[in-house]
């Protein structure tokens, strides 16, 4: 029976109309948001060299994860019918204005999706700086990785301020190491002229004070505005084991978590506060999300399946008591 059990969701969600194109939708999304990053930068120019572009700098931080959201959308087929169509605005997007490789972060994502929160497979939960299991844990065998494991919960935020960093090191790092993608040409010409405009532009308006001052805070604002909106997702939900026999529906629900809130929690968290549906659904339009949550909310009712939701503030208290729980055996025991 469980075989069948995402047909018949996924026929409503068909019959409702949520899996069509939204065109209006991003044809004004994608001019407001590019236009947010051109002002940005003009705002920085106009401003010089002065120890106010840290609010230039917070502003861009933000720009930034805006521009990386339509990014996500964009990796997911959910903008336009066409494969070219998404791959274009993605290469545009990630790799000219932000400085990530596209195509590495599809290939990573994709694994998420198909393994979300499960062992081995799931790339967002592999053993790295945070220990997301106990088995990654006791696998520590360093006192600096086992020290930080203990105290990894206090860390969390603080580390997110360098996930940009991390990201722009990993997009590079793929692309220079043996990487075969369709784009691979197109993403190393693409990141050279994000990374030397950038550097160029910010050096050429700043003084290397206040110019390290801007890239510290900049990308750190992004790297945390990121973190902070992709955290709540699945963070603490339950770790599958690899051999699990989930079928899609439950893998995707019992792994994933929404964040409640209003049309400001959708703008602010790009569509992911909706993460039961999106990863149902993956292609799913964003603006389409809010009105498959009735549906899909009430078809796990139904089904006797645990739907989480809860507010975002709740989300990272959640995030944060798993990442202390996880390392208790470091303190004996003391969670």
């Amino acid at each position: 029976m469980h075989g069948s059990d995402y047909a018949v969701i996924s026929r409503r969600v068909k019959q409702a109309g949520l899996l069509d194109r939204r065109r209006g939708y991003y044809w004004a999304k994608i001019p407001l948001t590019l236009a947010g990053y051109v002002a940005g930068w003009v705002l920085f120019v106009v401003i010089g060299d002065s120890w106010y572009q840290a609010i230039t700098a917070v502003v861009l931080g933000v720009v930034f994860t805006q521009v990386a959201f339509l990014g996500h959308d964009a990796g997911h087929r959910q903008v336009f019918a066409s494969r070219r169509g998404n791959d274009l605005l993605g290469l545009v997007v990630g790799d000219l204005l932000l400085g990530l490789s596209f195509g590495w972060w599809v290939d990573k994502h994709t694994r998420h999706h198909v393994h979300p929160n499960e062992e081995d497979a799931d790339p967002d939960i592999g053993d790295g700086v945070l220990a997301f299991t106990q088995r990654q844990v006791l696998a520590r065998t360093s006192s600096f990785g086992r020290s930080f494991a203990r105290k990894q919960a206090w860390l969390f935020f603080p580390l997110l301020t360098l996930e940009a960093l991390n990201l722009h090191a990993a997009s590079v790092r793929t692309l220079l190491t043996g990487y075969r993608h369709r784009f691979r040409a197109a993403e190393v010409t693409l990141l050279a002229v994000h990374f030397i405009g950038y550097g160029v532009l910010v050096l050429a308006v700043l003084s290397p004070a206040r110019a390290l001052m801007f890239v510290a805070i900049q990308q750190g604002v992004f790297g945390l505005y990121m973190g902070c909106s992709f955290a709540p997702n699945h963070k603490g939900m339950p770790t599958l084991a690899p051999d699990n026999e989930l079928d899609y529906l439950r893998r995707q629900v019992l792994t994933s978590r929404n964040v409640r809130g209003s049309r400001v929690v959708d703008l602010v968290l790009g569509g992911l506060n909706y993460q039961i549906e999106h990863h149902l659904f993956p292609s799913m339009p964003r603006p389409n999300l809010r009105h498959a949550q009735p549906l899909v909310r009430a078809y796990c009712a139904e089904l006797n399946l645990p739907y989480a939701e809860t507010s975002l503030a709740a989300s990272y208290v959640t995030v944060l008591r798993h990442l202390h729980g996880v390392g208790a055996p470091l303190r004996g025991d003391r969670a």
